[in-house]
């Protein structure tokens, strides 16, 4: 019997716990350690290779085989040398007793003058005579096969002794033995011939009844010429018979010598065989060894069992694990040492070893299991079960078990870390929300009246920008401890993020939750935070909202709250505000609120888009195509929505940088497209509106310059428009950011200058290049003598101090031609141009029905006073 090689057992994992992965080799080595066993009892080397294949056996004995093979064509060929030698040696001993046969014949034929001696005669003398025309038919250019074959047939040799023959003479006749032979077979022609010749005389004259005097000479010439022939006949003899033995010695050599080469590739390919052997087996002994020690040092429980189930290894870690010694555990079963707990259903797991050792396809430690000894109490554990498998039979199983037990601590503290605010110990946002939808599912069973609280520290900010992080850290964790004081038992607090607080309150009515959030308010408001030998006086605003009126999802809760909290803040702090459906203000503040994730998503899908109203010079002096870009948004079902819309929410919540970053991205990237066009037309100022949000911010200023480069957009043609409020509200950051960009080669407009009377003090900070005339004043110019005062004396200001004035809402002749005698320099509205999209002047087409607007309907100006057009 033979032991399998290692590789060759067959291996199938059972199952395991999804934290515990054991590497490859640690189940290799429980393979090795039964191979290996098995191996060292039937001393039989085990290998690391592949699986012994029907290849391996003709593989090792390849060299045998071809040692035996290549001996058996040198003797074979031996034997055919010397068997066409043979041939030869008996066709010589054949040509001289038919010579002699020929002379004994002839002989007679003169004595008796009988003509059957003398047919005698000539039949004997034919055989020489077919060997010589054989060996002429072999010694020519080409040897002529056939006749030399019908030679040797004449000569009496048997046909198939002739290839032979024919084939040692043509290939060894050089040889010096064969040759001397060959010689001497040549010089044995002449006297044949002559014979024949002189037998044919001796024919002839007996014939003519020759007289006995005659009859003497003849039979005298016939003994002299077998005298010239016997000499040559035994040369011949001589030299073939030392050539047949030379051959024959030569060939003995030749098969002694390979012979003994052939020994010594056998001994050395035994030898080769025998090491190898023996390192298999120096190898199988070391990595059993090292199996051994490993398994012993890792921190596993490793577990072998029998084929009957019996454990029969224990490594050091199993032992602690199972709390028993290996020789304690020697041959009895495992369900004897420990029980295996599912820690899902709290029943003991049982027939999982034998499932293993019969190859079933199933998973043990999917998740936690228990293991139970009587040494201790119950430790997590994971498992993994793998069979082992020699020539298709199940010898043993290994158990891998990993002591789980900081694993399983760790993920209750993740578990815990994933529902807890790390910083206050408060509930999460996670925690919350489950919590809140859990309210909101019993809410609509029950009809139970609950609230909903969301606080918003007031002065957070304020101690987090003057004392740091770690006071602003300091300070929620001291107001997380009061919230936690007055709360209920059932109540939940949580944070949700930043200086946001939320409140679930179960089973309290309105009345019940405003005292509890003057409760809370009041104890914060009483609290004074100290830091680093400052004081804080700390407030807090407060949204309520009933759960019953809220709404049927966690979203519309939260925003209602979320409404009520924010409306608090903006009505001066330090307050609560109650949510109801049917308060305006919060219905207002709710449908802005609704504008964000609309412009969000409107900016992902790049649905806004640009119009361009022209801006005509009064002067009659052609400088090419000057327009203002103006803001649009189309909805997902197409609909076109002006500015007015959504500009007051978007700068509400601070919306409008992302806009104006978008607006310059998308008008660039038209006008770069249009000067590089093939049905390209002059330009001459493209008026950007911008936001004061992006005014006051430097980056916004570093975006502009970086697109001006991206799109090689000459500056000279950009005309930032500006409000008039938001310039004079953040007076430095607007007039440092005219000045770097004009410093670029842009040009700046003053928007909707005239509303505020108080700002005419302000102009000669802000050193814009254009005043805009508020369309308010314009309108009415024709009707009302105080608007056409306001316009002249804008123009005459503008004028003294050097910059141009554009009019708009120029609705009519009359006002076009007014504004001209004014000296205004530019008019727009919809009797100069109507909007239309700005696209390449290739893909130029006429406004639509949509887009042409009163100007109350295109919020070309938003009460708000906003930018008809935001720089995206």
């Amino acid at each position: 019997m033979r032991s399998a090689p290692l590789n060759n057992h067959r291996v199938s994992n059972l199952g395991g716990t999804a934290s515990m992965r054991p590497t490859r080799w640690l189940l290799r080595l429980g393979n090795l350690l039964n191979a290996g066993a098995k191996a060292e009892k039937l001393h039989l080397p085990a290998r690391n290779g592949g699986p012994y294949r029907k290849i391996d056996l003709f593989t090792r004995i390849f060299p045998a085989i071809s040692v035996i093979i290549f001996q058996m064509l040198i003797t074979s060929a031996s034997l055919h040398v010397l068997s066409n030698m043979r041939a030869y040696v008996e066709a010589e001993s054949l040509w001289s007793k038919q010579q002699k046969n020929a002379i004994y014949f002839l002989s007679l034929y003169a004595d008796t003058r009988d003509e059957n001696y003398f047919r005698q005669f000539t039949g004997a003398l034919d055989s020489p005579m077919g060997y010589m025309s054989a060996r002429l038919a072999m010694e020519q250019a080409e040897p002529d096969v056939g006749a030399a074959t019908r030679g040797f047939l004449r000569g009496g040799i048997n046909a198939d002794d002739i290839p032979g023959m024919i084939s040692l003479f043509v290939h060894f006749r050089n040889f010096s033995y064969l040759d001397d032979a060959a010689n001497h077979w040549r010089e044995t022609d002449a006297p044949l011939l002559a014979l024949s010749a002189f037998g044919r005389v001796v024919h002839d004259t007996l014939a003519d009844k020759a007289d006995e005097p005659a009859v003497t000479g003849l039979k005298a010439q016939i003994f002299r010429l077998n005298e010239q022939v016997t000499p040559l006949a035994t040369a011949f003899s001589l030299s073939l018979g030392a050539g047949s033995r030379a051959i024959k010695s030569f060939l003995t050599i030749g098969n002694i010598v390979s012979t003994a080469i052939l020994i010594a590739l056998i001994i050395w390919h035994v030898r080769k065989l025998l090491i190898q052997r023996a390192r298999f087996e120096d190898a199988l002994i070391s990595e059993k060894e090292n199996a051994q020690i490993t398994l012993r040092s890792i921190g596993d429980a490793v577990i072998r069992v029998n084929a009957d189930g019996q454990v029969d290894f224990l490594n050091d870690a199993a032992e602690r694990l199972l709390g028993a010694t290996g020789a304690e555990a020697q041959g009895t079963s495992l369900n004897a040492l420990a029980s295996l707990i599912d820690n899902a259903s709290g029943l003991e797991r049982t027939g999982f070893v034998e499932a293993i050792l019969s190859g079933d396809d199933i998973k043990i430690g999917a998740e936690t299991e228990f293991l139970l000894h009587s040494g201790a109490g119950a430790t997590p554990v994971a498992l993994v079960g793998t069979r082992i498998e020699i020539d298709g039979a199940t010898v043993a199983a290994v158990l891998v078990l990993r002591d789980m037990t900081r694993e399983h601590e760790f993920i209750g503290r993740l578990s815990w870390q994933a529902r807890h605010d790390a910083l206050t110990g408060l509930p999460n946002r996670r925690e919350f929300e489950e919590r809140l939808n859990k309210i909101l599912v019993t809410e609509a069973e029950q009809q139970s009246e609950d609230a909903l609280m969301l606080l918003d520290m007031d002065q957070f900010k304020i101690v987090n920008d003057t004392c740091g992080h770690a006071a602003g850290d300091q300070l929620l964790r001291e107001i997380s401890l009061i919230l936690r004081r007055h709360i209920r038992k059932n109540d939940l607090v949580a944070r949700l993020g930043g200086d946001e607080f939320g409140f679930i309150l179960p089973g309290c009515g309105v009345s019940a939750a405003m005292q509890t959030a003057e409760r809370i308010k009041g104890a914060i408001e009483e609290h004074i935070f100290f830091w680093e030998g400052r004081s804080f006086n700390i407030s807090a605003s407060i949204g309520l909202t009933s759960l019953e009126t809220a709404g049927a999802s966690i979203e519309d809760a939260l925003r209602a709250a979320d409404i009520a909290c924010y409306m608090a803040k903006e009505k001066g702090r330090n307050r609560i505000l109650f949510h109801q459906a049917s308060d305006s203000e919060l219905q207002q503040r709710h449908g802005e609120m609704a504008w964000v994730q609309r412009i969000r998503d409107a900016l992902e899908e790049n649905r806004f888009f640009l119009l361009a109203q022209k801006i005509e010079p009064l002067d009659g002096v052609d400088r090419g195509e000057h327009v203002e870009l103006l803001l649009r948004l189309r909805e997902e079902n197409g609909k076109i929505i002006p500015p007015s819309a959504f500009l007051r929410a978007a700068e509400r919540f601070d919306l409008m940088p992302l806009i104006d970053r978008w607006v310059v991205r998308a008008a660039f990237a038209t006008i770069s497209r249009r000067l590089s066009g093939p049905c390209a037309r002059p330009l001459g100022t493209i008026a950007i509106n911008l936001s004061g949000a992006s005014v006051g911010d430097p980056s916004f200023t570093e975006f502009v310059q970086d697109q001006l480069r991206a799109y090689s957009v000459p500056s000279a043609l950009i005309c930032f428009e500006i409000t008039e409020t938001s310039a004079i509200s953040n007076l430095d950051g607007a007039a440092k950011f005219i000045r770097t960009l004009q410093q670029s080669g842009c040009q700046f407009a003053l928007d909707d200058f005239g509303v505020g009377m108080s700002s005419f003090g302000y102009l000669k900070h802000l050193p814009v290049d254009y005043l805009k005339i508020d369309g308010s004043f314009v309108k009415d110019m024709l009707h009302d003598r105080i608007d056409r005062v306001m316009v002249e004396m804008i123009q005459h200001l503008a004028h003294t101090t050097g910059k141009k004035t554009v009019a708009e809402f120029v609705e009519n002749a009359d006002l076009l031609e007014a504004l001209r005698s004014i000296g205004v320099d530019y008019a727009q509205g919809y009797f100069v141009g109507m909007p239309e999209p700005f696209a390449e002047d290739c893909e130029r087409v006429h406004p639509t029905s949509e887009i042409a607007m009163s100007p109350c309907q295109s919020g070309l100006k938003p009460s708000s006073g906003a930018a008809s057009v935001a720089a995206a």
